[in-house]
């Protein structure tokens, strides 16, 4: 899997494939469809399956005070995608060049010029070009004119809804972890700065890692059952998102409990998956209270653990 960050850079054998266009945020069973049908066209055609995408999002820089938190960021992107068997990501620098393309500019620039494609997949509410004024109909008759064949997939629903990116990121945003996986094609992960909290954790004898920086977007309030990763390694954890009530704190915190991990982990930067939802936050009168939930809620993190074993 290569990841290509300047259109100079996209090597020969990345030229004449297939090709998508999009954002592929949180990369969910709907953008699995999709990409299927791309590496299926790129084996027809002779060539490779590539994604392009914009980093940032266009949106930060267009209306950034409206821009969604993202699902994933850039390397994690990378990693889901090749998971799913693309050979390469293109992501491009976005800037306002690029955004100001009229939708044959782009197409004529990036889609025979600088991926010389042969093949295109996309959905149906696919917008290209300059204040998105390119839609699928657009893009047709572009690729009928080029001799590109371009397959339009249908989205993917699930309930009575399709499955995108916001329906997950709003999932994520009120805690339902278990609904919000279903649709991902892995369990939904954040990343953090280890930083020096309170210590109460370690005082109660259930030392915590106090995440800060952290670049996407953050669960609802609770208590979660999940993993960390430290140096290649597995650990099952239990996530705290919210306040400390006991104790009278009203911070905002994402604290893991990494279960049986023992070593100084401050100032690295950890990788937690979200795996189940246990409990709301609650406010303990007694602190042995607490204790007694907090080894529950570890017996409980370790069970679901196992079942991503």
């Amino acid at each position: 899997m290569k990841l290509i960050k300047q259109l100079d850079d996209v090597p020969a054998e990345l030229k004449n494939g297939a090709v998508t266009i999009g954002n592929f945020d949180g990369v969910h069973q709907g953008h699995a469809r999709l990409l299927s049908r791309l590496i299926t066209r790129a084996k027809k055609v002779g060539g490779k399956a590539i994604v392009f995408t914009f980093d940032p999002h266009p949106t930060q820089l267009l209306r950034p005070e409206s821009a969604a938190t993202p699902l994933t960021w850039l390397d994690r992107k990378v990693k889901l995608l090749a998971m799913l068997g693309v050979d390469a990501l293109v992501a491009y620098p976005t800037d306002m060049a690029m955004l100001s393309r009229s939708p044959v500019e782009f197409f004529d620039e990036i889609v025979l010029g600088s991926l010389a494609a042969r093949a295109m997949v996309e959905g149906p509410n696919f917008f290209f070009g300059r204040n998105r004024s390119g839609d699928i109909q657009t893009l047709d008759q572009l690729c009928r004119q080029s001799a590109i064949e371009l397959d339009v997939v249908r989205p993917l629903s699930s309930g009575n809804a399709y499955v995108s990116s916001s329906r997950v990121r709003s999932l994520i945003r009120t805690g339902e972890i278990a609904q919000a996986t279903n649709m991902l094609t892995a369990p939904y992960r954040i990343r953090g700065t280890v930083v020096k909290g309170a210590e109460r954790g370690r005082q109660l004898g259930f030392p915590t890692a106090n995440l800060s920086k952290i670049d996407t977007l953050i669960p609802a309030e609770g208590v979660y059952a999940g993993r960390a990763y430290v140096d290649g390694k597995l650990w099952p954890a239990a996530i705290n998102i919210g306040t400390n009530p006991t104790f009278k704190e009203h911070e905002l915190k994402l604290e893991a409990h990494l279960i049986d991990y023992a070593g100084d982990l401050y100032g690295q930067v950890l990788e937690v998956d979200f795996l189940a939802r246990l409990r709301d936050i609650h406010s303990f009168s007694k602190i042995e209270d607490l204790i007694q939930q907090l080894r529950k809620d570890i017996k409980a993190c370790r069970e679901v653990y196992q079942q991503y074993a």
